[in-house]
């Protein structure tokens, strides 16, 4: 199934006019960062419109402010609901005319409305090879301490599309990492925080170079 909207951006707009993007993040934003500088820098035509976090005093709020870029606090303390807050960051990804959504560290489900509104158009990113360590409960350093336990001999980043499951939708990219038999679960994370900054990026370029098509991919797919 192949899903489609007139109304967001299409393969030709991107050799035309920058992809205006809209992230959400929860803690860090090290990966918002490093968008923020790309675009800044013109290695990725694109431009980074609003900011939204659940948590308050999240330091991504911080660094959108410093760049200059709407930074909005969006949770169960600002909107009731949980349908209300989807509403509320639908319809300010709409005010932006975001093209694309990007989930950047963010902790919690994306809602119906955002989704029906931006259908093959919202990227996440998970520190494992999906389809192994992911889903509910399994993210930040519960994930690196999992693949380590197994004895797995590598590891890597998965940019993937967001339905309504956890780390489910198709996967859109993946760059692996070797493991050494003796990894430290501290080396590990530094070495993804690494790896996930620049594959956001290098996914982003693909996108606006049309080396990756978001609608030949289906949201509903097989993994």
């Amino acid at each position: 199934m192949r899903l489609r909207s007139e109304l967001l951006f299409t393969l030709s707009d991107f050799k035309s006019r920058k992809i205006r993007l809209g992230v959400l993040a929860s803690h860090a934003g090290t990966n918002l960062q490093a968008i923020i500088d790309a675009c800044a820098s013109g290695q990725i035509h694109a431009s980074v419109e609003v900011v939204i976090s659940n948590n308050s005093s999240s330091y991504a709020l911080e660094r959108a402010q410093k760049s200059r870029i709407q930074a909005v606090h969006m949770s169960r303390y600002t909107n009731s609901t949980n349908r209300e807050l989807d509403l509320a960051i639908c319809t300010m990804m709409k005010l932006h005319k975001v093209d694309l959504v990007i989930l950047a560290g963010y902790m919690k489900k994306i809602g119906v409305e955002t989704l029906k509104a931006y259908p093959n158009r919202i990227l996440n990113s998970h520190p494992s090879l999906i389809p192994n360590y992911c889903g509910p409960g399994m993210y930040g350093d519960k994930v690196h301490k999992a693949v380590l336990a197994a004895g797995e001999k590598e590891t890597g980043v998965t940019i993937h599309l967001v339905d309504e499951e956890y780390d489910h939708g198709s996967i859109v990219d993946q760059v692996k990492i070797p493991l050494k038999p003796d990894e430290s679960l501290e080396n590990l994370i530094q070495n993804l925080k690494s790896v996930e900054q620049a594959f956001w990026v290098d996914t982003i370029e693909k996108l606006q170079k049309g080396v990756i098509d978001l609608d030949s991919i289906s949201v509903d797919s097989d993994q």
